[in-house]
């Protein structure tokens, strides 16, 4: 667990850790996208000096490109030293600055704000906006916009046919600073907004996925146990034998006898323990056959006893007896996340109805509770929703539980597909 802040920095270790869907880039995509942009800009610069004959500064755009070269061969260098499949925020940052500063340099050189290519000064704060911490890709954001108040009063004209100017009108050069300004704010809200509602999906996913293996694991410890008592019945009975024998040979009253029929208690009290944890796994396994009402009945027994009244029933549509299925954790969880629900919110009676038709089961869980709140209705099926003032919600996605139903139906003896008509 990481050490709380200290109280004089409490107000801003919200702002400097908010959450993101991923702590940066790694170093091998960050050398790929700049070999790419290295090749873009030597492209433009050959096509507009060798096909359109512009003046260019060559010398400077050279340097220019050859200092983001330099740094690529840098960062290739230290690929083979460490792996650099890792995202760092740091160096992420540090890499995304300096492709700011040297596109604003290959721009100054070639006319600022009028060069069309400016646009391209998006992409490294959107790049920043999705995968780095608010702070540092606020920081890109202040960057792009020092680059563009500079590039606005002190840049070189923009190379043009020979024998030519182009004059661009200042009223157009505050245009385009305000629309590359309005550009870089909107695109990298956007991307911010789509990166946490991945974080959120990401989270809420990885957080079922844990609930349900650590629901295997508790269930496989009934076959462990089996296999110990299996593996421990033979030297318990020798140490039962053993002690039989001492038991015979010492005099009754000798304190030998005393310790003998002490550990022959002892060895049948833990036969009898070994026992009962052998035959656990027949009675609870981790994918046991239960009957269908069993399983719903040991949905809703945690939520017994809290003036609710649970009505729990079964029906099938041809009348037979109601089925067995099999009691996988991905069915137990998605199940026990509903009948919670119903029962928070619930006044007196929630009723758990399954209806069996068609080799498909569908499970009812209504209750008498006030039912959903307008505002959250359009927000059903997103992650960590719940109507609980200033509460944390406990239950999890609902698409995820259908999934996590629908990936068990595939290997049960019965499809089942849970259906939540839940009403708060």
């Amino acid at each position: 667990m990481s050490p709380q802040p200290e109280p004089d920095e409490s107000r801003f270790a919200g702002w400097r850790n908010l959450p993101r869907r991923s702590r940066g880039l790694s170093l091998r995509t960050l050398v790929i996208l700049r070999w790419m942009a290295i090749f873009g800009q030597s492209a433009t610069i050959a096509t507009a000096t060798l096909y359109f004959h512009f003046d260019l500064p060559l010398w400077g755009c050279l340097t220019a490109i050859l200092a983001s070269v330099a740094m690529n061969l840098n960062a290739t260098a230290r690929l083979k030293r460490t792996d650099g499949s890792q995202p760092d925020g740091g160096k992420t940052a540090a890499h995304l600055g300096f492709d700011i500063l040297q596109l604003s340099v290959l721009l100054g050189l070639t006319g600022g704000l009028q060069n069309p290519f400016c646009l391209l000064l998006v992409a490294p704060v959107t790049v920043a906006a999705a995968s780095l911490p608010g702070r540092q890709a606020l920081m890109m954001g202040l960057l792009v916009l020092c680059a563009t108040i500079v590039l606005f009063f002190y840049s070189l004209p923009l190379p043009w046919q020979a024998g030519t100017h182009l004059i661009v009108p200042p009223l157009y050069k505050v245009g385009i600073g305000m629309a590359l300004i309005t550009g870089v704010v909107f695109t990298s809200a956007y991307a911010w907004r789509v990166a946490a509602d991945a974080e959120k999906l990401e989270l809420a996913l990885a957080t079922t996925q844990d609930v349900l293996q650590r629901e295997q694991r508790l269930a496989a410890l009934g076959g462990l146990a089996a296999a110990a008592a299996h593996e421990l019945g033979t030297p318990l009975a020798t140490i039962q034998v053993v002690a039989k024998e001492l038991l015979r040979g010492s005099p009754k009253d000798g304190p030998a006898a005393e310790d003998a029929a002490l550990i022959l208690s002892q060895a049948e009290r833990c036969r009898e323990i070994l026992k009962r944890l052998s035959q656990q796994p027949e009675d609870d396994g981790a994918f046991a056959q239960v009957g269908l009402k069993a399983l719903l009945e040991e949905v809703a027994e945690p939520h017994r006893g809290f003036d609710l009244a649970f009505d729990v029933s079964v029906r099938t549509a041809s009348g037979e007896p109601a089925p067995h299925v099999r009691r996988l954790p991905e069915v137990i969880h998605g199940l026990s996340t509903l009948v919670e629900n119903a029962a928070d919110f619930a006044n007196s009676r929630v009723r758990v109805h399954a209806l069996v038709d068609a080799g498909f089961i569908e499970v009812e869980i209504v209750d008498d509770g006030p039912g959903f709140p307008p505002d959250i209705l359009p927000r059903l099926g997103e992650p960590y929703v719940t109507s609980r003032p200033h509460g944390k919600a406990r239950r999890a996605l609902a698409a995820q539980i259908a999934d996590a139903a629908a990936s068990a139906a595939a290997t049960a003896a019965a499809a089942t597909t849970p259906r939540r008509k839940t009403k708060k």
